[in-house]
C-alpha cells in the first residue's frame, strides 16, 4: 500500500478509509459476539477438566518428586515442603480463572482480527473471505489451545518432575540456604522495600507525562498519516482504540511498576545470600533505582543512562552477553530514529523492509520438515528401526526419535553453516537465520543464542567426511559421556580432546532438545513425525519384516503396534493414516 505524500493526500486518505474502517469493525465485531460463547465453552471446559482431573496426581507427585530430590538440600528442601500446599492449591483457581478469561479474549479478538485480514492485498475474493474467516478456524484453533493445555499439564509436567526427581553427578552440590544468612537477608529485604517502593514508584511517575504525551504524539502521526501500526489493516481497530486508552495504558505502567518494585526491593536479600555480604545487598537497594530509571528511559526514547548512582552489588559483574549488545544497538537505533524529523514510522517501515524477520512458526516448520527427511533416510539405513516408533507409540520411550533425530538434524545444520562461512545457521538453500531476522521470542533467544556459539566451535573443529559421516551413528546410538565410548566405533580421530569437544556439543544440542520437548507445539508436531516415520516404515516394507521376525522369533504373534492386521492391512492403514491431515495446529 503506497502511504500519500502531503497535507491534504493524508486528509483524504483519512477520510475515505473510515466508512470503510467501521463497516469491517461492526462485521468483526458481530462475529465476535457469534463465536465468542463457543470458544470461551471450548477452552474453559476442556481446560477445567484436565487440571481438576489431574490435580490430584499433581499434588502427590509434586511432593514426592520435591522430598526425593537430590538437587535441592535439606533446610530448602524443608521450606519448599512447608510452602507448597499454597501454590498447589491456588493452581486450580488460576488455571480455570484464566481459561474462561482467555477463551472470552481470544474467541471475540480472533475474528474481528481475521475480518481486518481479510481485506488484505494478497487476498482474493474478499468480500467472501470478510464473511467467513476467523469463524472455523477460531473454533478449531481453541481446540488445539485445549489440546496444547493437555500436552503442558501431562507430558511437560512429568518430564519436569522426572528431571527434578533423577540422581545428580557427584561433583554436582545441591542448592540450598544457609540459615545464618537469613536474618541479615530479611532485615535488608525489609529495608528495601521502605527504601525501593516509593522511590520506584515516584520515577514512574515522574517519567508518566513524557510516556502520555510521547504516546499520542506518535498515534497522532501514524493516524494522520497511515502509517506504522495504521499502515496494517488488521491493526487498524486496535491502533485507534489505543489512542483512546492510552492514558489507561499509561495509568497501569505506574502500577505495574508499583507492584514490580516489591519484587526488585526483596532481590536484596537474594543478592546477600548469593555475595554472602550485606554490604553488597545496601549496594543493590540504591543501584535498582538507577537501573529502573535507565529502562524506563530506553523505553520512552530519552537520555541515556541515569542520574541515580550505581554502586556495584557484585563482586564480579557479568559483562554485556551478544543478545544484550543486540538489543542495545537496537534500541540506539530506534532512539536515532525519533529525533529524526521524518516520522518515527517511517524509518521502521524502512527497516522493517530490509530486515524479514522469521516468524516461530517457520522456524518450527524447518526444523521438523528436516527431522522428516532425516528420519526417513535414517530408517532406511537401519539407524532407526521399527522397534524405535514401537518403543515411542506404545512404551513412550521416545528418546531416540524426540531427542536424538532433533539433535542430528540441528547438528547437521551446523556442519552447513560452519563449512559455508555464514554468519548465520543455513536452515535452506534460501533461508538463513541470523542474529538481525531471529523471531522476537524470548524462548527461541534462549535455545537458538547457543546455536551460534556452537557452530564457531565447530568450525574452529574443522571435520572431514569421514568424521561427519561417523557423528550421524554416534549421535543416535551412543551415551557421549566419555571419549572412551567411541574406541570401537571407527571414529577417524583418536583425540581425545576433539573428540571430548565433540560430545560435549552433542550432549549439549540433546539438552537443548530435551528443553524444547516440554513445549505443546514440539509435542503435537512430533506425533505427527513419528505418524510420517510409521507411514514411510510401512512403504518400504519394514514393519512387514518386523511383525514377520517378531512372529518367528515368539513375539506379539503378528501383532503390529496399531492393531491386529496382515501386511495388506497395515498398507491400508498407512494410505488412511497419510490422507489424513497432518495436525500441526498454529498455535504456538
Amino acid at each position: 500500500m503506497e502511504v500519500p505524500i502531503g497535507f491534504v493526500a493524508k486528509l483524504w486518505s483519512f477520510v475515505s478509509f473510515l466508512p470503510f474502517f467501521f463497516l469491517l469493525l461492526i462485521l468483526g465485531l458481530l462475529k465476535g459476539l457469534m463465536i465468542c460463547p463457543i470458544v470461551m465453552i471450548i477452552i474453559a471446559v476442556g481446560n477445567s477438566a484436565v487440571v481438576v482431573g489431574l490435580w490430584p496426581a499433581h499434588f502427590l507427585l509434586t511432593y514426592y518428586c520435591v522430598a526425593k530430590s537430590k538437587r535441592l538440600g535439606w533446610i530448602l528442601k524443608i521450606f519448599v515442603l512447608f510452602l507448597l500446599p499454597v501454590p498447589l492449591s491456588i493452581w486450580p483457581v488460576i488455571a480455570i480463572a484464566g481459561s474462561i478469561l482467555g477463551g472470552i479474549g481470544y474467541g471475540f479478538f480472533a475474528p474481528l482480527i481475521a475480518t481486518f485480514e481479510a481485506v488484505g492485498e494478497s487476498v482474493t475474493e474478499k468480500w467472501r473471505h470478510c464473511f467467513s474467516d476467523g469463524c472455523r478456524s477460531t473454533l478449531e484453533s481453541s481446540c488445539t489451545v485445549v489440546r496444547d493445555f493437555t500436552d503442558l499439564c501431562f507430558h511437560s509436567y512429568f518430564s519436569y518432575m522426572d528431571e527434578l526427581s533423577e540422581d545428580v553427578h557427584e561433583d554436582e552440590k545441591p542448592i540450598d540456604i544457609k540459615l545464618s544468612k537469613l536474618p541479615g537477608c530479611f532485615l535488608v529485604s525489609i529495608l528495601a522495600i521502605f527504601v525501593d517502593v516509593p522511590l520506584i514508584t515516584a520515577v514512574a511517575l515522574w517519567k508518566s507525562p513524557y510516556m502520555l504525551f510521547r504516546g499520542w504524539k506518535r498515534l497522532l502521526e501514524d493516524l494522520i498519516g497511515r502509517e506504522g501500526p495504521f499502515l496494517e489493516t488488521v491493526c487498524v481497530p486496535f491502533a485507534g482504540l489505543a489512542i483512546f486508552l492510552w492514558p489507561l495504558a499509561v495509568i497501569g505502567a505506574v502500577f505495574a511498576a508499583f507492584f514490580s518494585s516489591f519484587f526488585l526491593g526483596l532481590y536484596a536479600g537474594v543478592v546477600i545470600h548469593q555475595e554472602d555480604s550485606i554490604r553488597m545487598g545496601l549496594a543493590y537497594i540504591v543501584a535498582v533505582i538507577s537501573l529502573f530509571d535507565e529502562y524506563a528511559n530506553d523505553l520512552l526514547y530519552l537520555t541515556e543512562g541515569s542520574c541515580f548512582p550505581r554502586p556495584q552489588y557484585r563482586r564480579n559483574m557479568r559483562p554485556s552477553s551478544g543478545l544484550e549488545k543486540r538489543k542495545s544497538i537496537d534500541n540506539k537505533n530506534e532512539r536515532e530514529g525519533s529525533r529524526n524529523p521524518k516520522l518515527v514510522s517511517e524509518g521502521s517501515r524502512t527497516l522493517k523492509q530490509a530486515i524479514q524477520r522469521y516468524t516461530p512458526m517457520q522456524v518450527w516448520d524447518w526444523l521438523f520438515k528436516s527431522c522428516e527427511l532425516n528420519g526417513k533416510l535414517l530408517l532406511q539405513e537401519g539407524l532407526i528401526n521399527v522397534g524405535d516408533i514401537q518403543d515411542c507409540i506404545m512404551k513412550g520411550n521416545c528418546k531416540k526419535l524426540g531427542v536424538k533425530l532433533p539433535a542430528w538434524s540441528i547438528l547437521q545444520c551446523l556442519i552447513t553453516s560452519a563449512k559455508s562461512d555464514c554468519p548465520g545457521l543455513i536452515m535452506s538453500d534460501q533461508v538463513e537465520l541470523t542474529r538481525f531476522n531471529l523471531p522476537r521470542d524470548k524462548v527461541f533467544d534462549w535455545f537458538i543464542e547457543p546455536l551460534f556459539t556452537m557452530k564457531e566451535q565447530i568450525k574452529g573443529l574443522q571435520l572431514g567426511e569421514n568424521e561427519e559421516v561417523c557423528l550421524k551413528k554416534l549421535v543416535l546410538t551412543c551415551k557421549n559421556d566419555r571419549p572412551e565410548e567411541w574406541d570401537d566405533t571407527g571414529f577417524p580421530s583418536d583425540d581425545k580432546v576433539r573428540r571430548a569437544q565433540l560430545q560435549a556439543v552433542i550432549r549439549r544440542l540433546q539438552g537443548i532438545v530435551g528443553s524444547m520437548s516440554r513445549l505443546p507445539t514440539f509435542r503435537r508436531r512430533f506425533k505427527n513425525l513419528v505418524k510420517v516415520l510409521y507411514v514411510e516404515a510401512v512403504r518400504t516394507g519394514l514393519v512387514v519384516k518386523h511383525v514377520t521376525g517378531s512372529s518367528k522369533a515368539g513375539g506379539p504373534h503378528g501383532r503390529n503396534f496399531f492393531g491386529r492386521g496382515t501386511g495388506k492391512d497395515m498398507g491400508a492403514a498407512a494410505e488412511e493414516l497419510e490422507k489424513s491431515p497432518n495436525d500441526i495446529g498454529d498455535m504456538v
